[in-house]
């Protein structure tokens, strides 16, 4: 297992591998023209993306996009209707799921937390505990912590396999602005250390487009991809997220080439 200083040594390699063109080697997980359907509904329509090393993906979208359903498919999670899903060999993930509940009446300090279906020792917890600002918390009841003491804790947990890619699945939720825009702080910086490719799926654009080196906009399909720009607008942009977001949101520079109906669908000419 490689120590601290070995890691961010490893991280600043992969990054500038990355600055001067590695998106063209083997990514650490892709899908190809995948399709997934849920008892006859649609729910993610010839889907192609990938994550290389040391690159931070952002997934936008509205409700009911299909953006977690697609972290899954990544993952082996979920089964595909049509498509290949790929992922590198030996390729060691760290997931953060969207929803994660644990029963308040059942005692669970952090650092047992920490261990629960992986080996994990007490050393490692707390690095990871400490990378992520939580290793006060070791002792901490997990029933008692904030929600943005929680979501420290599962990225620390997750940071604990050691991961070639993170998965991080609406890490920010239950988290005012100024805490979110912390741990995107911290998750950029968990990127510069280690060199791991990030996949993130977040509605907090107002925080998250600055720390993305790409932005997918989801909506059952790709509709879009782009780099974030800081005061780029979109007409596609406003209508999937309204003209308040993107007055004070930071946006990136894409293009459609087709809209879509209130349902999610492609709308055809004439409708």
């Amino acid at each position: 297992m490689l120590m601290t200083t070995d890691r961010e040594a490893a991280g600043r390699a992969a990054i500038e591998q990355l600055k001067a063109g590695a998106a063209s080697v083997e990514p650490l997980a892709s899908a190809s023209e995948v399709s997934v359907a849920f008892r006859g509904k649609p729910v993610l329509d010839r889907v192609s993306i990938a994550v290389h090393t040391s690159e931070i993906v952002t997934l936008i979208g509205p409700n009911g996009a299909g953006k977690s359903t697609l972290a899954r498919v990544l993952l082996g999670l979920a089964p595909v209707s049509a498509g290949n899903v790929s992922r590198r060999a030996g390729l060691r993930v760290g997931y953060v799921p969207q929803r994660f509940s644990i029963e308040p009446v059942i005692p669970l300090p952090v650092l047992r937390f920490m261990s629960l279906s992986q080996r994990v020792s007490k050393a490692r917890a707390l690095e990871c505990l400490a990378e992520t600002g939580a290793e006060h918390l070791a002792g901490a009841q997990m029933s008692g912590l904030s929600g943005g003491e929680f979501q420290r804790v599962l990225l620390a947990r997750a940071l604990a396999r050691d991961p070639h890619l993170l998965v991080l699945d609406e890490p920010a939720q239950a988290i005012d602005f100024a805490g979110a825009a912390q741990l995107y702080e911290l998750i950029a910086a968990i990127r510069a250390r280690r060199g791991c490719g990030i996949l993130l799926i977040s509605h907090d654009l107002q925080v998250v487009l600055g720390a993305s080196d790409r932005v997918i906009c989801l909506n059952r399909h790709i509709c879009c991809e782009g780099v974030p720009r800081a005061v780029a607008g979109h007409p596609e942009y406003v209508r999937l997220f309204g003209p308040e977001a993107a007055a004070s949101f930071g946006l990136y520079s894409h293009r459609h080439d087709h809209t879509h109906t209130l349902s999610g669908d492609v709308a055809r000419d004439g409708n």
